[in-house]
């Protein structure tokens, strides 16, 4: 019996380029790069759920969004975004999985 194997290609792995709360409000961009990082770098699927470690400062009465940009492999550039809003609790899915199926 022959086992396929599935070439390294298709193991892409998540590599964080930004993650940024509050831009919408003024926020510097990359704030939270660090964080989506430590969680997501080198997994294929990840469930950043966002949480409140970035501060409020004078933002606190805008409704902040959160922006989370990342490479699959060397050239796929995806983005994924919370709308304006987002909240500690909010999750927020990357992934690096390709999908088959209908549609795709």
């Amino acid at each position: 019996m022959v086992q396929a194997v599935a070439p390294e290609a298709d193991t892409q792995t998540i590599n964080i380029v930004s993650g940024t709360y509050g831009e919408n409000c003024g926020v510097p961009r990359g704030n939270a790069t660090q964080s989506l990082a430590r969680r997501c770098d080198g997994r294929r699927t990840c469930d950043y759920v966002l949480n409140d470690a970035f501060g409020d400062g004078d933002t606190a009465a805008c409704r902040r969004g959160f922006l989370a940009e990342w490479r699959c492999g060397k050239t796929e550039f995806h983005t994924a975004a919370l709308s304006a809003g987002a909240k500690p609790g909010d999750t927020l899915v990357l992934s690096c999985v390709r999908e088959n199926g209908p549609g795709r």
